[in-house]
């Protein structure tokens, strides 16, 4: 037991450093994706990955696989994408939906064209999946800092968040916040998303973010402890997934989004709010 959960990590430098990347990952993304879910927002943490690949790749054309680059240029690419979008909804006759949709198409075939002028089929692999396997100080470091302000912000505007998500119309109504609570909201999503990116790639990070929310879901209906709730599902999948990714030579991107994957379904099944005890619950109200 203890050559298969603990020794990877005890051994190797680069499973701590993996572990530590991911759960700070998980710190602050999970929570994130519950509002998003919340919102009904699910698949506009999808467009926000795909949003700052452009960013990313510019960075990766001009510097390499630069940490601080990149970074910066996905922050800035999904800042416009989210503020256009957000534009365009509030000042036009489409829905946000509709005009996120837009905006991460152009985004994605953007991204993979600039990648494609200079990078190998290899370093478009990187982009797109990450390498948590090779984090670094400064990568650590970076998470570390974008878990530590989605927390804080998180912490600061807790109650518009949850009003906007009950009656976006209502707060608006009542409070100044709403409109710049909904776009500090959508800036807590890129920075997640490009602290996710480091780890797990444009289009594996939104995974993270959403699976243990969504399995979450299931097991309350209280947002605090689903919150909570979201983040251990995180931790569980990170650890399960590095040790599957460890001992079965897979990639480990895969194998974490894989492992809250299980998570999901199994929380489908077997979750308080799941099939089975809602089933039982009404069968034992039939029989009363």
């Amino acid at each position: 037991m203890y050559d298969f959960l603990i020794a990877p990590f005890v051994e190797f430098g680069f499973m701590q450093r993996a572990l530590a990347g991911s759960l700070l990952l998980a710190l602050g993304a999970c929570p994130v994706g519950v509002f998003l879910m919340l919102r009904r927002m699910s698949l506009t943490g999808d467009a926000m990955a795909h949003a700052i690949l452009p960013g990313a790749a510019a960075g990766f054309l001009l510097y390499g696989l630069q940490i601080v680059p990149m970074t910066i240029g996905g922050l800035i690419a999904g800042v416009i994408v989210a503020l256009g979008a957000g534009a365009v909804s509030r000042f036009t006759v489409q829905r946000e939906d509709a005009s996120m949709a837009a905006f991460y198409l152009i985004s994605l075939a953007l991204g993979v064209l600039i990648v494609s002028l200079r990078g190998s089929s290899v370093d478009l692999m990187h982009v797109l999946f990450g390498t948590v396997l090779a984090l670094n100080d400064d990568a650590l470091t970076l998470i570390a800092l974008i878990s530590g302000i989605t927390l804080l912000t998180l912490a600061i505007f807790w109650r518009a968040l949850i009003a906007e998500c009950l009656d976006p119309l209502f707060l608006r109504s009542v409070s100044r916040l709403g409109t710049p609570v909904h776009f500090i909201f959508l800036g807590l999503v890129v920075l997640n998303l490009v602290g996710g990116f480091q780890a797990l790639g444009t289009l594996l990070s939104v995974g993270l973010m959403m699976l243990p929310a969504a399995a979450a879901r299931f097991w309350t209906a209280r947002v605090e402890p689903m919150c909570v709730l979201a983040f251990g599902f995180g931790a569980i999948s990170c650890i399960s997934g590095l040790l599957i990714s460890y001992h079965a030579s897979l990639p480990s991107g895969p194998a974490i989004i894989l492992s809250a994957g299980a998570i999901y379904l199994a929380s489908i099944l077997m979750g308080t709010r799941g099939v089975f005890n809602t089933k039982l619950r009404r069968h034992r109200h039939r029989t009363a």
